[in-house]
């Protein structure tokens, strides 16, 4: 008797950050993985092993039929930050387009990834827009996971890498007001490895997705600096000059360094958890192990939004 073919698991975002990794964790089990991208023409270091269909949220037919039979999907889509060619309202608005299709496809289980404290920050659009996610889904009917990340690094990180990055091109480095608020990171392929836990629970799941190092802002940027060879004085500012002199620096980069919305979630402490790390590698073990690498590009969030044809790591 022929064996049955293993189950379909649908990835957003496959070539991308949070994806990718999630994919490498399916492959490895022997899971056929299929994903709907914005990217299709990104180059695919899966090879045939992976399916790859185009997001068509103008198209509701289009995602229901890609998400048919899948017994999973990992959504990991969203924006950081409203921009002329995305918004945060169209993410949500997508993203809920993309749940009732799983509805209608019959998927088994969809593993959604919000962010810490979703429901903390109303008067930020990123996490009200997470917030009314997360309530979107818990109305659908359909078995679920919810994950909070807060900051997550490792290949193709932007926050880490791109504070190396200033570390080692600026002679100052600025933290906006005492830097004493919190983070706790973690690794994307700790991520990847919760999330493909939680497609396996039964029943709606939701936890924190948070390593087992805590830094403020003020220490991390120490850190870093002192595991890449490269000491600055780091200086308090405040919100409203390091957001200027950022806003200065992106048309330099081509890109959009920080946001506003970025700088009070920080500061309001929105990027740790109160629940116990459910990853387990630390940031300053792999930075060491990365040292040399660490910071020496540039990443651009709006870079990767744009640049649809270039493997996401290179932009």
């Amino acid at each position: 008797m022929t064996p049955p073919p293993p189950p379909i698991h649908v990835v957003t975002g496959a070539l991308g950050y949070t994806g990718k990794a999630i994919t490498e964790r399916l492959l490895q089990r022997g899971v056929r993985v299929r994903t709907l991208t914005n990217s299709p023409k990104r180059p695919n270091p899966f090879g045939e092993a992976l399916e790859i269909r185009p997001f068509s949220f103008d198209d509701p037919a289009a995602i229901e039929e890609s998400l048919r039979g899948a017994a999973v999907l990992y959504n990991t889509y969203w924006v950081r930050f409203n921009h002329r060619l995305f918004t945060f309202e169209q993410a949500v608005r997508n993203t809920k387009a993309l749940f009732e299709a799983a509805k209608r496809a019959g998927v088994g289980r969809i593993v959604h990834v919000s962010i810490l404290h979703a429901d903390r920050a109303p008067h930020l659009a990123y996490y009200r827009g997470k917030a009314e996610l997360e309530r979107s889904l818990r109305s659908l009917g359909v078995p679920h996971a919810i994950l909070r990340p807060g900051v997550l690094f490792g290949r193709g990180d932007i926050l880490v890498n791109n504070i190396a990055w200033v570390l080692r091109r600026l002679p100052i480095f600025g933290v906006f007001g005492d830097g004493s608020y919190k983070l706790q990171p973690m690794h994307v392929d700790d991520m990847a490895d919760l999330a493909v836990a939680h497609a396996e629970l039964r029943g709606d799941t939701e936890a924190d997705a948070v390593g087992p190092e805590i830094f403020t802002y003020r220490e991390l940027v120490r850190t870093i600096g002192g595991i890449i060879g490269v000491r600055r004085p780091i200086v308090s500012v405040s919100p409203s000059v390091g957001l200027a002199v950022s806003r200065l620096l992106n048309p330099l980069v081509g890109d959009v360094i920080i946001t506003r919305e970025e700088i009070v979630g920080l500061m309001e402490n929105l990027l740790i958890s109160h629940h116990p790390a459910t990853g387990t590698t630390k940031l300053t073990e792999w930075a060491n192990g990365n040292r040399e690498s660490l910071g020496r590009r540039y990443a651009s969030e709006v870079g990767r939004r744009v640049k649809r044809d270039v493997e996401y790591e290179r932009v």
